[in-house]
């Protein structure tokens, strides 16, 4: 009735019925991983005025935490998985299996169970869909703020290198700032956020 891929291993097609409703595929916890597939094998309809709840239950715990679900409308979906690693490293990378459980519920119960834990991601700050956590610095510098700190950077390094004309002006050689700039540049390869953290070093 349900198919699951984990990247890098092969389909899994045969589940463990549980009842007539519920369902288990064990999935060794090594090597880890973090995403997953479920879907409807071809063939496959859900009763009506269902859908199937997907659950995983990660060692050393024995209740089951939800994913999210599949149904006749949206036959597979890929689910996020935290902990995998943690299991792993608490049984000495042995690959523990991770029980993937998957319950034909009620429609209305399924949307409630989504309703929760879209609730729980709010708290949190996480919405479930995006692929980067958003945000970035808790304080983005202003375009204002990072010219100044280049500028800063730039005056700092070439400050040493500075001469006297024969009329007393102060100048600079080019290849000082050339030198300036290709270092600039390799520290923004090495280090991006440096301007955001005003780091002058």
């Amino acid at each position: 009735m349900f198919g699951v891929i984990v990247s890098g291993r092969p389909v899994l097609t045969e589940a463990q019925q549980i009842t007539p409703t519920q369902f288990a595929f064990q999935l060794p916890s090594a090597p880890s991983f973090n995403h997953l597939v479920v879907f409807l094998l071809p063939g496959t309809a859900l009763p009506p005025d269902t859908a199937a709840a997907v659950y995983v239950q990660l060692p050393p715990a024995t209740d089951f935490k939800f994913l999210g679900a599949i149904a006749n409308e949206k036959q597979s979906a890929i689910f996020k998985v935290d902990g995998i690693d943690a299991v792993s490293a608490l049984n000495g990378g042995a690959g523990v299996p991770v029980t993937l459980g998957i319950s034909v519920e009620p429609v209305a119960q399924i949307q409630q169970a989504m309703a929760a834990k879209q609730q729980q991601q709010a708290a949190a700050g996480v919405t479930g869909t995006e692929l980067v956590r958003a945000g970035g610095p808790k304080n983005p510098a202003t375009t204002k703020v990072l010219a100044q700190r280049i500028i800063a950077n730039a005056f700092n390094f070439l400050a040493s290198f500075a001469g006297n004309t024969a009329n007393g002006i102060e100048v600079v050689p080019l290849k000082s700032f050339q030198d300036w700039w290709t270092k600039f540049e390799k520290k923004i390869e090495m280090d991006p956020g440096f301007l955001e953290r005003g780091d002058q070093s």
